[in-house]
C-alpha cells in the first residue's frame, strides 16, 4: 500500500470526527427538544431518505423500535405507492437529506401534510425546500467528505447517525424506557445474553 493511501485513510477518522462535532455545536436545542417530544408520544414513525441517508434512516427506524416505538423505513419508490398508508393523523415522518433538495422526499410530505402527520427533516441546508416543508427541522454539518474528491456519502453518513443516535438516546430518557424491556425484546446475540442472566 502506499504512504499517502494509509494517510488519507488515516485522517477519514478525524475529518468524520470534525463533522461529528461540528453538527453537535450547530444543533438547534428548541427543535431537537420538539423533535424528541414527538417521536416519544406518536403511535407510529416512518422514516425516508435515498442513498446513504435512507440507509441511516432504516437504521433510526430500528433503532426506535428497539426502544418500542413503532417504525419504519418507507422506501421513497414505494411512498408514493401506497405505503405512507402506514402513517396516521399525529404520527411523525423523519426524512433525511443532506442538501434537503431530494425530489423523491416531496410528494412524502406533500402526503404527511394532508394526513397531519408531523414531518421532522434532518439537513444541512436549512434553507432548502425540504426544511420548508418540515414542522421541525434538526441542522447537521459536513466539514468534507473522507475522499480526495469530497464526493462520497460518508462523513455526511456519520454526521447524521450521530444526529439519530442523540435523538435514541434522548427518547429512552423521556420516555424513562428500562433495559428490562429490551432484554424482553432482544433475547438474541451476546447482548441478548448479557441481558437476560
Amino acid at each position: 500500500m502506499k504512504a499517502e493511501t494509509m494517510e488519507r485513510a488515516l485522517a477519514a477518522f478525524t475529518i468524520e470526527s470534525d463533522s461529528i462535532l461540528a453538527t453537535r455545536d450547530a444543533m438547534d436545542m428548541e427543535a431537537f427538544a420538539k423533535a424528541v417530544e414527538a417521536l416519544s408520544k406518536a403511535e407510529r414513525i416512518g422514516t425516508a431518505g435515498c442513498g446513504h441517508s435512507g440507509i441511516a434512516c432504516m437504521h433510526f427506524a430500528h433503532s426506535m423500535c428497539c426502544v418500542e416505538r413503532p417504525a419504519r423505513f418507507i422506501s421513497p419508490a414505494e411512498a408514493i405507492h401506497g405505503a405512507t398508508g402506514y402513517l396516521q393523523e399525529g404520527d411523525v415522518m423523519v426524512w433525511a437529506s443532506r442538501g434537503g433538495k431530494t425530489d423523491e422526499l416531496f410528494k412524502i410530505l406533500d402526503i404527511c401534510h394532508v394526513k397531519k402527520v408531523t414531518v421532522i427533516g434532518v439537513t444541512e441546508n436549512l434553507a432548502s425546500p425540504l426544511a420548508e416543508m418540515s414542522d421541525i427541522v434538526i441542522p447537521m454539518k459536513v466539514t468534507s467528505e473522507t475522499d480526495r474528491y469530497n464526493s462520497q456519502g460518508t462523513s455526511s453518513f456519520t454526521a447524521l447517525a450521530a444526529v439519530f443516535d442523540a435523538l435514541q438516546t434522548a427518547v429512552i430518557e423521556e420516555t424513562g424506557y428500562q433495559n428490562e424491556q429490551f432484554a424482553l425484546i432482544h433475547p438474541g446475540g451476546a447482548v441478548g445474553k448479557r441481558l437476560n442472566k
